[in-house]
């Protein structure tokens, strides 16, 4: 019977490899900020879950797979590997989702409060990836603070955030659900 590939046993006493070979504590801040981003590919997918119309679908395999990107990038040791040099970076990938965001936005009212998560599981789904990629985004700036990561990294999770405040709008008016404004003072 063949092993399977899923388990190797070598992170049974809480120490992990990067790419590249390098051992380190699960603990340590490369795994916080790529977990995170793996967390919220995770989170994404669950969006699409939900029966989404297609352009979103199809913008949101685009962002997962980016996410893979990066979260591979996070997860080399640039000292023992060349691999982040050969991960595509692009500028075309924020500009893909702020004309997406232009796109939606020109569809729906103009925003006139805080909303509410809420009114359907998509809308929430979306919030709840809003605040892991906001995580996410924390996460990887503690990382640049100690090894190089390329600003472009923390760009794409920024804009990400706002791409998928934009879908939560966007998906209450496709599935027809009233955004919820945050009244203060109750």
């Amino acid at each position: 019977m063949k092993k399977s590939q899923v388990y190797t046993k070598t992170g049974d006493k809480g120490l992990t490899s990067l790419i590249g070979g390098t051992r380190v504590e699960k603990h340590h801040f490369r795994l916080e900020a790529y977990g995170t981003v793996d967390e919220l590919n995770a989170h994404i997918g669950m969006i699409r879950s939900y029966n989404v119309d297609e352009a979103s679908q199809k913008a949101l395999i685009r962002i997962q797979n980016m996410l893979f990107t990066i979260g591979s990038y996070l997860a080399t040791d640039e000292s023992v590997s060349d691999l982040r040099m050969h991960l595509k970076t692009d500028e075309a990938e924020i500009e893909f989702m702020e004309l997406e965001m232009d796109r939606m936005e020109n569809a729906l009212p103009p925003l006139r409060n805080f909303v509410l998560p809420g009114g359907h599981p998509a809308l929430a789904q979306c919030h709840i990836a809003r605040t892991v990629c906001r995580r996410a985004e924390r996460r990887v700036i503690v990382m640049a603070s100690k090894v190089v990561v390329d600003e472009w990294v923390i760009r794409y999770l920024n804009r990400l955030s706002d791409y998928l405040f934009v879908l939560s709008r966007h998906l209450s008016n496709y599935f027809n659900v009233n955004e919820i404004p945050w009244v203060s003072g109750l």
